[in-house]
């Protein structure tokens, strides 16, 4: 039996995702007050628990409770779009192809610069855990084991970002997880990664090793393009007002 507030599972959990994702997908607007007594009943979950949730959709910046109105829904805009379980939620809702665009141009401005620092300043041990990365994805990149693969790929960019040397780069390691994890996830993936896709990674793995920053960032460039391609046959994006801020 599981305890309420739990970390990872529960009523606290059960809560704290229903709604989250009825924000994120829009089914709760900005402007949409929740009643705390209401959601309590709805779940027949304690005031603490309620409480509990509502602080954690705060420090995301979903909502905001004042006295006497209750718990609000914010704008988009204001959302903190880099927390982790902000993107879980928004890649499950309807503006997922969105979404995954938004991410990948992101990382496509930030890892390639991340792998041409990582190629002047990563460590041998680094450099070591770069090229174990890059050799379990060749590993399990045939035979449709994506979710062996994914652990890797997953691998790969947090070492990429970490051997940077920068720790705002590094910080955002969570958020390239996320998307890996999405895409596979969610489908947004061919049941075999690209081979020129794993051969790139293995390349990046070289530049770092060898010192090579300029080839390293021209490699993880190429990486971003081809993921940018991936999407524009597997999440095409319609036209639709979007969920919450994306990037240009």
């Amino acid at each position: 039996m599981t305890t309420e507030g739990s970390p990872g599972q529960g009523l606290h959990s059960h809560v704290l995702d229903t709604l989250g994702l009825a924000i994120t997908a829009g089914e709760d607007p900005p402007g949409t007050v929740l009643r705390t007594d209401e959601i309590a009943g709805r779940f027949g979950a304690s005031r603490t628990v309620v409480r509990e949730v509502v602080r954690v959709l705060e420090s995301m910046q979903l909502v905001e409770s004042r006295r006497r109105v209750g718990v609000t829904v914010r704008p988009a805009e204001q959302w903190n779009v880099y927390d982790p379980q902000v993107i879980r939620w928004r890649l499950a809702g309807p503006d997922r192809p969105r979404q995954l665009r938004s991410l990948t141009v992101l990382r496509s401005a930030i890892e390639p610069v991340a792998a041409g620092l990582a190629a002047a300043r990563a460590s041998a041990e680094q450099c070591a855990e770069l090229t174990e990365a890059a050799l379990g994805m060749v590993r399990t990149s045939r035979g449709h084991q994506l979710e062996a693969y994914l652990r890797h790929d997953i691998d790969f960019h947090r070492v990429v970002l970490n051997a940077s040397g920068n720790e705002m780069f590094a910080r955002l390691g969570d958020v390239v997880a996320e998307v890996l994890t999405g895409r596979t996830q969610h489908a947004v993936m061919f049941d075999d990664p690209d081979p020129a896709a794993v051969t790139l990674h293995v390349q990046v793995a070289e530049a770092v090793r060898e010192g090579d920053a300029a080839r390293a960032e021209a490699l993880t460039r190429q990486i971003a393009a081809g993921a940018l391609d991936e999407l524009d046959v597997l999440a095409p994006t319609a036209p639709a007002t979007p969920a919450g801020p994306t990037a240009p």
